[in-house]
Order: C-alpha cells, then sequence, then structure tokens
C-alpha cells in the first residue's frame, strides 16, 4: 500500500472512531432530553412498551456485538489459546447458573456487580484509545473511574427509579427462588442509600481528583462531560429503556470505534492465529454455544419466565441469561487475558 493511500485509509478510521464518540454521545443526550421531557409532562411511554424497547435494544443490537469482540480478541491467537479460553468460559458459566440455585441473592448481587465492571472497565479502555485519559495517573484512580462509569449503570437507576428496579430484581430471583423475594426487597431497601451515598462520593472525588492532576485538561474536561450525561441520562430515563439501549447505543458503539483504533495502532499481522474458515467456524459455534446456555437456562430454571406474565418473564430471563454470559465475558475475556483481551489498546 502507497504511502498516499495508507494515509487516506487512517484518515477514514479516524473519521469512523469520532463518529462512534461522537454517536453515542448524540444518542444518549438525545434520550436524556426526550424523556426529561416526558417526565415533566407525565407522559413516559407505557411500561409495556419500555420492555418491548429493551428486549429489541438487547437482544437484536447488542448481544451480537459480545460474539464479536470474542472473536476479535481470538481469531489470531491460535488454538491453544482459544481452547483454553473456552474451557474457562464454560466453566464460570456453569459454576454461575449453579450460583443462582445455591444462593439467588449472592448471584443477582453479583450479575449487578458484572454489569458495573463491564460499562466502567470496558469504558476506561474507551478513554485510553480515542477520548483521553491523561487525567487518570493511577491504578486506584483509574480504579475510581471505571467504579464511577459503570455505577452510573446500575446504581443511578437504583437510585431514581427504586420501585422499577426492586420489580425486575425480584422477577429474576423468582425464576430460582420466589421466596426469596421479601429478603431481597429488604435488602435493596437497606442498600440503596448506601449504594447511592457511596456512588456520590466516588463521582465527586473522581472529579476533583482528575481536575487536580490535570489541571482541566481536555481528556478532563470530556470525562466531565460524558459523565455527567451518563449520570443525566440513567437518572431522567427510565431504568428498562436506559439500560436496554445503552449497551447498543453507548457500550458497542464505542467498543467498536476502540477496534478500529486499536486496528489503526498495531496492523494485524494474518500470517499468525487460524485460517480463515476455520475462524468462522469458531464463530459459529460460539453463536450455538451461547444459544445452548438460554436453552440450558431455560430447562433448569424452575420458574423461567418468573411468577409474572410473558413480557415481563421474558425481559427477566434474558436479563439473567445476559449476566450469566457477561460475568465470563469480562474475568475470562479480558482479566485473565494477559496478553491481549476484549477490550485490547495497543
Amino acid at each position: 500500500m502507497g504511502t498516499g493511500t495508507w494515509q487516506l485509509a487512517e484518515r477514514r478510521t479516524r473519521r469512523i472512531e469520532n463518529w462512534t464518540i461522537q454517536a453515542s454521545r448524540g444518542a444518549l443526550l438525545a434520550l436524556f432530553v426526550v424523556f426529561a421531557a416526558a417526565g415533566l409532562t407525565g407522559s413516559i411511554p407505557s411500561l409495556e412498551v419500555q420492555m418491548i424497547i429493551y428486549l429489541v435494544g438487547m437482544v437484536g443490537l447488542n448481544l451480537p456485538h459480545g460474539g464479536y469482540e470474542h472473536f476479535e480478541n481470538l481469531r489470531r491467537r491460535g488454538l491453544p489459546m482459544g481452547a483454553k479460553y473456552v474451557a474457562m468460559y464454560v466453566t464460570f458459566v456453569a459454576g454461575f447458573i449453579a450460583l443462582f440455585f445455591i444462593t439467588p441473592l449472592i448471584a443477582l448481587s453479583l450479575a449487578f456487580a458484572t454489569a458495573v465492571a463491564k460499562g466502567g472497565h470496558g469504558d476506561l479502555r474507551v478513554m485510553d484509545a480515542l477520548v483521553g485519559s491523561d487525567h487518570l495517573q493511577s491504578d486506584l484512580q483509574r480504579g475510581l473511574a471505571a467504579f464511577v462509569r459503570g455505577g452510573a449503570v446500575m446504581i443511578v437507576p437504583l437510585v431514581f427509579w427504586p420501585e422499577t428496579f426492586y420489580g425486575f430484581a425480584s422477577y429474576m430471583i423468582s425464576m430460582f427462588d420466589p421466596g426469596a423475594v421479601g429478603a431481597l426487597h429488604t435488602r435493596m431497601e437497606l442498600m440503596t442509600p448506601i449504594l447511592g451515598g457511596a456512588y456520590g462520593l466516588a463521582l465527586v472525588a473522581h472529579l476533583v481528583w482528575g481536575y487536580a492532576t490535570s489541571g482541566g485538561s481536555t481528556a478532563w474536561l470530556a470525562d466531565l462531560g460524558e459523565t455527567s450525561l451518563l449520570v443525566g441520562y440513567f437518572a431522567a430515563v427510565p431504568v428498562v429503556v436506559s439500560i436496554g439501549l445503552y449497551f447498543p447505543l453507548w457500550y458497542s458503539m464505542r467498543q467498536s470505534g476502540r477496534t478500529f483504533a486499536a486496528h489503526r495502532k498495531e496492523p494485524a499481522d494474518e500470517s499468525q492465529g487460524l485460517p480463515v474458515p476455520i475462524v468462522w467456524g469458531v464463530l459459529i459455534v460460539g453463536a450455538l454455544a451461547t444459544g445452548l446456555v438460554a436453552a440450558t437456562l431455560w430447562l433448569v430454571a424452575p420458574n423461567p419466565l418468573g411468577t409474572q406474565g410473558l413480557l415481563p418473564g421474558l425481559v427477566a430471563f434474558y436479563t439473567i441469561f445476559i449476566c450469566i454470559v457477561a460475568l465470563p465475558h469480562v474475568v475470562v475475556g479480558e482479566w485473565l487475558d494477559f496478553k491481549r483481551g476484549i477490550w485490547y489498546v495497543p
């Protein structure tokens, strides 16, 4: 490839990377404005409409991207790594399903913590690649940033939409142990102000610390704007809609931009890794395995739709399913993959 052609391709890639960031910000800002206005005028869509939006966003738009993250991570790594990766993934999935039977309250807490880790740590790596993170100058500061970004996904809607949050958490628990719903409500009512207060302190500490270390750099200003947007979005948009659209419109879109940046900074060596037909075969097997997890969960759960109707039952079932596959997605796909990981930044 000639120098001019390479430079043109790089400019195009940079435009795509920038577009993913600007589009994610624009999407959440537009939803914030629409639902804030709807809240003020008393015209928030019905819960049934919200649940349909959730299922479209999470199943139709976000689920394929999760498989693509693993595909991108593994396709040049070779069979030994791939086999180890799959074995660990299956082990974590089986263990997490078992935990829901043994102690569903602890399992659900772990599921919520996984969503915080995925949203926060994933977004931190996008900051590294595209937005800027020079104001985060220590591991502790980076961990705090990840907690603040990820905590917005779970803790902010818990504080601002407690009844809906409690309701769907109850549906999920009732899939395994309807008798534990009462204990769930008691614990959530106790923990909500504690988590809300802790998150508020972490939010202030993160922003003040970032300003102190950077003097208000461009990266800090971007972090301030994005963090404020996330908090406002999850506070104003009903929890079922906010979570259902956050992952496809923010998480997946921005991770796509990070993938483009990784390819641009570290061009692939096509001589390494698995042959293309095997790669696509692995991708198909992965998709079938994901479907097998859902089918297994449906068969083994005592009440796969909980104790409610079809639509809330489907939302609860899919949420549990996606949490079960999300735990190894983060732990195996990133934290235990010391060489690369699903959120790789060169």
